[in-house]
């Protein structure tokens, strides 16, 4: 409905594009000897999460993919409320026929604008303990989830314990602007990013941010429970990094001030 849709067999390895300029567009990948393991650095970067709340009872997660995380998430947390909005019913679909994305009583999916999604939950007063922004389309995210509004609705919208997590790029021409907008929403934040890829995980939460040192006690328990997905929470946490790389003065992105618009300058 809003772009070319491929599953490309590799060997082993099933991906989800969509579209054929390069390996860089794959959405989701899985490997068919091995469906539990994660196979991409960005991904397991995003439970990074789960070291600043370890056990989540409500998540929402915007951008579908091939439903790897979702899959995983329900693996690890039986219990917990996981929510996967998708604009595009044809990734759904392909999800479901191609990558085993399953749900059940506590797994759904809802064919939404994530944005428009988000602001409904705000009218009914829903809180979520952990919102993963996944929300990729080949080589951009939508500018409307990047802006200030958006990002005040996202921290609306969180628990006292909440986290967001926001998978994004390392290496833009919006970095520092988009930088710049989490803390005037978020206050300090934590980036997670290595040399593996392109991808720069962004970490805020609806209050002050943990200490990393109080942070490193349950590590090791955290580590054993993602082992068996491929998921080194040790390594991840050594990507953790406070540090401020984007100039004192840089503007904010708002709903009028766009990232097209800034592109377009």
């Amino acid at each position: 409905m809003y772009r070319n849709i491929i599953v490309e067999d590799s060997g082993n390895l099933r991906c989800l594009k969509f579209n054929v300029k390069s390996n860089k567009t794959n959405q989701s990948c899985f490997l068919k000897s091995e469906p539990n393991r994660l196979v991409f650095n960005y991904t397991k970067l995003l439970f990074s999460g789960m070291i600043v709340n370890p056990n989540p009872k409500r998540i929402l997660i915007i951008g579908l993919g091939g439903g790897t995380m979702s899959n995983t998430l329900h693996q690890l947390l039986p219990d917990a409320e996981i929510e996967n909005i998708e604009i595009d019913p044809a990734v759904i679909k392909v999800a479901r026929q191609y990558f085993s994305f399953f749900e059940n009583d506590h797994v759904t999916s809802v064919v939404k604008d994530g944005r428009i999604y988000m602001k409904r939950a705000l009218i009914k007063k829903q809180k979520y303990d952990w919102i993963i922004l996944d929300a990729f389309n080949g080589d951009y995210i939508p500018e409307h989830l990047m802006t200030k509004e958006f990002l005040e609705e996202t921290k609306a919208l969180l628990s006292e314990s909440g986290v967001v997590t926001a998978n994004t790029f390392s290496v833009s021409e919006l970095y520092n602007y988009e930088s710049a907008t989490y803390q005037s929403v978020f206050g300090e934040f934590f980036q997670v990013k290595n040399r593996k890829n392109e991808n720069r995980i962004i970490l805020a939460t609806k209050g002050q941010l943990p200490n990393q040192e109080h942070l490193k006690g349950d590590l090791a328990t955290l580590h054993d429970r993602l082992r068996p997905f491929g998921v080194n929470i040790l390594d991840v946490f050594k990507s953790f990094t406070k540090e401020q790389d984007w100039p004192e003065n840089t503007p904010v992105l708002t709903d009028q001030f766009s990232p097209a618009n800034l592109l377009n300058q």
